[in-house]
């Protein structure tokens, strides 16, 4: 693998800014110093340069990611294994953080629009823990909802290990990252 692509998934819109939902336009933000970074790509999404690495952000909606995803790629010859996908998770605790170099979405609509339009499971991705789910909550509720002071620390810890994790992935390669950022159970 050859990192050329970071995607931060999230919703378009002021409503969906500081919510769970949109930690991977966050890490994006990071990445390129900014959301005002940013430029217009086709009206599908926005991306930026941050030394070589193009960083994006559909504006699709979560659920219709992989149109833009697949129009960029195409665009810049970025193949699947050469992108990381950067997500929400509510199966990892917020705060941490997991790397995959492939795989199913997990029931993440997003992950899955990028796999279907890219035709391919082999699609790296890093997931941030946003979890766990309050019992009695609805999950749609949850992730578009918004974090606490404490837990906006705690998130603050997780995308500055997330944009490490990155910079490993750029320099070494997907392995190395997920072996020096993955949990070892």
């Amino acid at each position: 693998m050859a990192l050329q692509l970071v995607v931060g998934l999230g919703n378009p819109g002021p409503e969906y800014a500081r919510t769970r939902h949109n930690v991977g336009f966050r890490l994006a933000d990071r990445l390129v110093g900014g959301a005002d970074s940013f430029s217009n790509f086709k009206g599908l999404g926005v991306a930026a340069r941050s030394g070589g690495l193009w960083v994006i952000k559909p504006m699709t909606y979560m659920n219709l990611s992989g149109e833009f995803v697949k129009l960029f790629a195409s665009y810049h010859n970025v193949a699947a294994r050469d992108m990381l996908v950067v997500y929400d998770e509510l199966a990892l605790p917020l705060g941490k953080i997991r790397l995959r170099g492939k795989g199913s979405s997990g029931g993440q609509k997003g992950m899955l629009s990028i796999i279907r339009h890219l035709g391919t499971e082999e699609v790296p991705r890093l997931r941030i823990g946003i979890g766990p789910q309050p019992e009695k909550t609805d999950a749609a509720a949850f992730v578009l909802g918004r974090f606490s002071k404490s837990q906006e620390k705690e998130l603050d810890a997780a995308l500055a290990l997330a944009a490490d994790a990155v910079g490993v992935a750029l320099g070494a390669g997907i392995d190395a990252a997920m072996n020096r950022y993955n949990p070892s159970t």
